[in-house]
């Protein structure tokens, strides 16, 4: 299994989703995925740039 990096966008494969117990609950969801032996994760995007949504509102509002 590679690293993980910040920010870095990845695919994960052969993975188990198992109910959340009560004790150690760090979300409020009542599910959670468990990574095993044969998880797969593969970077998917590597140095792509970062929309910046913001932009795209401000364009929006001026054109209307």
């Amino acid at each position: 299994m590679s690293s993980l990096k910040a920010g870095s966008i990845v695919k994960v494969d052969r993975f188990e989703v198992a109910r959340c117990s009560s004790m150690y609950k760090i979300t409020d969801h009542s599910f959670l995925i468990r990574f095993i032996s044969i998880t797969i994760i593969d970077e998917v995007i590597t140095g792509a740039r970062e929309i910046n949504l913001q932009s795209r509102l401000d364009c929006s509002t001026i054109s209307k």
